[in-house]
């Protein structure tokens, strides 16, 4: 089955292309640009919604459901929100169908058109802030911590399956609060928490830090970000938090009484990531014979295989695998017994290897007989015999070692791709090679669109947990003066 995937070397957009459908994570949808999800590749997503949902709840989050269709008149109250996301909007005009009069088939009824046209969800501050303001009157109502799990549509032209969809699921938090400086504490908490989230259970090593103003989100006042490596040397935002300051409470005229009686403006913050996580998972880990997925994430941890000949070897082997699935469990790990006998075991282990399990456990009649069984990890392809006799211990702990090594191997391409360059001629030609280029900026946005016009290269982010590098030099584009170095890639 690996055969079917292109290899990375030969063209790795291709690779992910195939991989992605042959993989059974996702496949393209009858409408343009949509995608739909498959179990396996949803299994993941909801691995992902978990972990995370835990995470918010632990950080005092609750979870609420806001309207997918928004008064189009909403957007146009913040100026800047309504032109970055303006070009992306889909829009709905009339509420019924007709018979067509004219014909088969059906037509819009022209007397359904809507009073006002609704903007079908690009994202949610609008129609939140003019929630907000039913919720909020006193700074005892202070602050609110809401995330929606939900999805959004932004008319994208260009798609593909996972990093630009038409229509995709994410989660988008969005917090009010009393003060300046709560608000932004709560966005650099958020970013913390996607860190994480990315660290240690994606296995994606990442970037943090504040984006450009050119680069920010649409009506945000401070944007940080998370920016990790994909294996072709481009670059990936895995997830985003915003200081809105009190943009979108003037546009809402959302205002509480503080404790001096005074009133005040609310100071706002969101954040989300969305199922563009899942192409970083394919993108930053897989290998030329599938997805390699880190075992917090994998819908099944270990598969086992039968090998046998006849029915008495196949009844017998089953048997053992059902003792060794049921401790594997009281173990907490998830475990699939591929009984299918009409398959092959070559190609059964192809068929899991495509998918990403982390380890697979395959038994034989001599396997069998000695007490054994042969472990095979999906990281490395290594293959070893081992005891049956404290199997779970042993997959308890090579599990831990699968998941850091996954990420060992990523943090080592990420760290060996960031490359500092100090002159033009340098970055026009070590951008065509990949990688994060670490630079002077002089920090106009003029400088910063000259650069992404001549190379496609855009400033991912002024980091500031990794790669921060605060000195005195000159400008790789301009030679005017700059007091640190920002993050420049090719990107997703």
């Amino acid at each position: 089955m690996a055969k079917e995937v292109t290899k990375r070397s030969d063209n790795y957009s291709q690779w992910y292309d195939d991989l992605v459908v042959k993989a059974d994570l996702a496949e393209r949808s009858a409408v343009r640009g949509c995608m739909v999800i498959k179990p396996y590749g949803y299994a993941i997503w909801e691995k992902m919604h978990d972990v995370l949902d835990k995470m918010f709840k632990d950080t005092g989050h609750v979870n609420a459901y806001f309207p997918l269709f928004i008064p189009k008149s909403f957007l146009s109250r913040e100026a800047e929100h309504v032109e970055g996301f303006a070009k992306e909007c889909a829009v709905v005009t009339h509420h019924r169908l007709m018979t067509n009069p004219d014909g088969p088939g059906v037509v819009v009824d022209p007397s359904a058109r809507l009073e006002e046209e609704l903007v079908v969800r690009p994202t949610s501050e609008t129609i939140i802030w003019n929630t907000y303001k039913n919720w909020i009157t006193s700074w005892r109502d202070l602050p609110i911590l809401c995330n929606q799990w939900a999805n959004v549509v932004r008319w994208e032209m260009r798609t593909r399956l996972f990093l630009r969809t038409a229509e995709f699921l994410w989660q988008e938090g969005h917090t009010a609060h009393a003060t300046r400086e709560e608000a932004e504490a709560e966005a650099m908490r958020m970013i913390n928490v996607y860190a994480d989230f990315a660290r240690n259970t994606l296995a994606l090593p990442v970037v943090v830090g504040h984006k450009s103003p050119n680069e920010r989100f649409a009506g945000a006042l401070d944007t940080l970000c998370i920016e990790a490596l994909m294996q072709d040397g481009k670059a990936l935002q895995a997830g985003t938090s915003h200081f809105l300051g009190q943009n979108f409470a003037k546009a809402f005229d959302v205002q509480y009484t503080s404790r001096e009686g005074r009133q005040e403006y609310v100071w706002a913050t969101s954040w989300g990531v969305s199922t563009r996580l899942m192409g970083a998972l394919v993108m930053a880990h897989g290998d030329d014979n599938g997805l390699v997925l880190p075992p917090k994430l994998a819908p099944i941890q270990v598969v086992m295989v039968p090998i046998y000949k006849s029915d008495e070897e196949r009844n017998a082997i089953l048997g053992k695998m059902d003792e060794l699935k049921k401790e594997l469990e009281a173990h907490g790990h998830t475990v699939k017994i591929d009984d299918r006998d009409t398959l092959r075991p070559g190609f059964k282990f192809a068929e899991w290897e495509l998918k990403g399990v982390p380890v697979r456990i395959a038994i034989g009649p001599r396997d069998l007989q000695n007490g054994q069984v042969e472990l095979a990890r999906r990281d490395t392809l290594e293959k070893m015999s081992v005891p049956q006799e404290g199997l779970g211990h042993r997959i308890e702990d090579l599990l831990v070692e699968i998941q850091d090594n996954i990420y060992a191997k990523a943090l080592k391409f990420r760290d060996s791709s960031i490359v500092k360059v100090d002159t033009w001629d340098e970055f026009k030609e070590k951008i065509e090679e990949g990688g994060f280029l670490l630079c002077h900026w002089d920090g106009t946005t003029e400088t910063e669109e000259r650069i992404k016009e001549e190379t496609k290269a855009t400033i991912r982010c002024i980091p500031i947990d990794t790669a921060v590098c605060e000195e005195e030099g000159k400008c790789v584009y301009s030679g005017r003066p700059s007091g640190r170095r920002v993050l420049f890639a090719r990107s997703y």
